[in-house]
């Protein structure tokens, strides 16, 4: 049975790729995007696509956008929450307003277009929710700080989606991409401090200089993290989190790896705060 799917950010990147995908294999898809005529300059005219001009920081046309698709289509059975933006800076050198924008779109955003869409998937009790993360929603690195702490909270959201709306019949998982062959570092997609600081050139400085040189060599194949995100929308049981590429992998390992020996390191003091009349709590069988 084909699915129906809202996509955001799908002018380009990976949002355009699964779009392209999805129409390929047969089903409709209502890609969203600032231009909608972006979308469709790519995908062209075709009877299972949607193209809508979205805004995600705003909540009124998200609510919108999702009446049309069910007036289209008559249900999504799979919401893809792409839209984002890089910004790399160190937290001191980003502003207030560079801040709050990245929020805007990276949480508030994701945010605006799921409570659009879940009174839909609730009505039917069935639906699936994917959001677009990345490694640095699991990991943070110098120069990223910002950014990835739109990611954490994406993981977080998506970690409470999960069990909420799985006694309703609807999944969410957040995909946690590493560095893919995109324009993500590109100036359309990434954004610098406005306000660079000098004490921070052998960090952030450093950063700056490593991504300006993988820019277009990362390890990561768009197009086979496409056909991914449609497994992962047509598995009966489909996982919390999905890691995507290698680096990502390494990544995991290398955090949960330092986690544990920081926990073993200062176990005793982690241990010490709890009242003396505090029963241990019962080990699992």
């Amino acid at each position: 049975m084909s699915k129906v799917w809202f996509i955001t950010g799908a002018s380009r990147g990976f949002g355009l790729l699964i779009a392209k995908d999805a129409l390929a294999r047969g089903d409709q898809v209502v890609a969203t995007a600032r231009n909608p005529d972006t979308v469709t300059e790519a995908l062209g005219q075709h009877p299972n696509l949607l193209a809508l001009r979205l805004d995600v920081t705003q909540e009124a046309p998200a609510v919108l956008a999702a009446h049309a698709a069910i007036e289209r289509f008559g249900r999504i059975d799979v919401l893809v929450n792409n839209a984002g933006y890089g910004l790399l800076a160190s937290v001191e050198e980003a502003t207030d307003a560079e801040i709050r924008a990245q929020y805007d779109t990276n949480v508030f955003g994701l945010l605006n277009v799921t409570r659009a869409v879940l009174p839909h998937m609730r009505a039917r009790r069935a639906g699936h929710i994917i959001n677009i993360s990345s490694v640095g929603g699991y990991k943070s690195y110098a120069g990223w700080g910002i950014y990835t702490s739109t990611k954490f909270a994406v993981e977080a959201l998506s970690e409470s989606l999960a069990m909420e709306l799985a006694p309703l019949g609807i999944y969410a998982t957040t995909v946690e991409p590493g560095f893919f062959r995109t324009d993500f570092l590109d100036a359309s997609s990434l954004k610098n401090a406005a306000q660079p600081i000098a004490a921070y050139e052998a960090t952030v400085g450093e950063m700056r200089n490593l991504m300006a040189g993988a820019n277009h060599r990362q390890p990561g194949d768009p197009q086979k993290l496409s056909l991914a995100i449609l497994q992962l929308a047509d598995a009966p049981r489909p996982p919390v989190r999905l890691p995507l590429g290698s680096d990502t992998v390494a990544g995991i390992r290398e955090k949960n790896a330092f986690v544990e020996q920081e926990l073993a390191q200062w176990m005793t003091v982690a241990m010490s705060t709890d009242h003396d009349d505090v029963a241990p709590l019962p080990q699992a069988a």
